[in-house]
């Protein structure tokens, strides 16, 4: 009976922080920055001549006092806002509804696997070169970590009802192992953060023209339910190789 009910509160510890980190991956808030630049302009592949040669063709959007950036793994956007609206009611209300109700304003480019910066000038830009081991190590260890849970929970389903210990305590370590590497990620975004010059990676190339302008970076919902899923996935982890040393001692 205790086994059971261990079971059962590891499954929906489990479960969540599975769902946490598969929901802090397929979102695009672990950045919320914003900014009084005013205008900016992101080249767009937006057509073929009658050669078949794609064109670029910089997409303007009208000065604001404020310019509001989200981003994460897939997608990088900014939108304008009003110069009172809070950054981080803004996100959440946006988090929460997805893809519905967005600003009118909002344009979206391919994040590349965010957190790298993507040069929309010369390539290489050298303001980006210092971080550009960020990406590899970002992208191997997100993905590892949502390996491991989708491993753990099919080894767990496995193992039910109580049929093997090996199941469970292998599902227990790959949890504990997903639970560590997205503690990797987050410790790697928290060094991004706060020892690269994030600001000049705001404003990118508008920077050459808004050297004063003001910059406020915070860390985004995505980041928070990440972190939120580390704990889960390890107390998971470890109830489940309780669990399948109690019933190894049981047989």
């Amino acid at each position: 009976m205790r086994v059971g009910a261990a079971a059962l509160a590891g499954g929906i510890f489990g479960a969540l922080g599975t769902l946490c980190f598969f929901l802090a991956f397929g979102t695009d808030y672990w950045l919320v920055a914003s900014d009084n630049c005013g205008s900016y302009l992101w080249p767009t592949i937006v057509d073929k001549d009658a050669n078949g040669t794609e064109f670029v063709k910089a997409v303007t959007v009208s000065p604001a006092s404020r310019t509001l950036h989200h981003e994460g793994f897939f997608w990088r956007c900014v939108f304008q806002v009003e110069p009172a609206t809070d950054a981080v009611l803004a996100t959440l209300f946006m988090f929460l509804s997805l893809a519905a109700n967005q600003p009118k304003s909002k344009v979206c480019v391919h994040g590349y696997l965010f957190p790298l910066p993507v040069a929309v000038g010369r390539v290489p830009h050298p303001i980006y070169d210092a971080t550009a081991v960020f990406r590899g190590f970002w992208t191997v260890f997100i993905i590892l970590a949502l390996v491991s849970a989708l491993a753990g929970s099919f080894l767990l389903v496995c193992g039910v009802p109580f049929i093997s210990h090996k199941l469970y305590k292998l599902g227990g370590v790959f949890f504990i192992i997903a639970a560590c590497l997205f503690l990797f990620v987050l410790l790697l975004f928290v060094l991004w953060m706060e020892v690269v010059d994030v600001k000049s990676y705001i404003l990118q190339e508008r920077g050459e023209t808004c050297s004063d302008a003001q910059v406020s970076v915070l860390y985004g919902l995505s980041f928070m339910v990440a972190a939120a899923g580390v704990p889960l996935e390890l107390v998971s982890g470890l109830i489940f190789m309780l669990v399948g040393r109690a019933l190894l001692a049981n047989k």
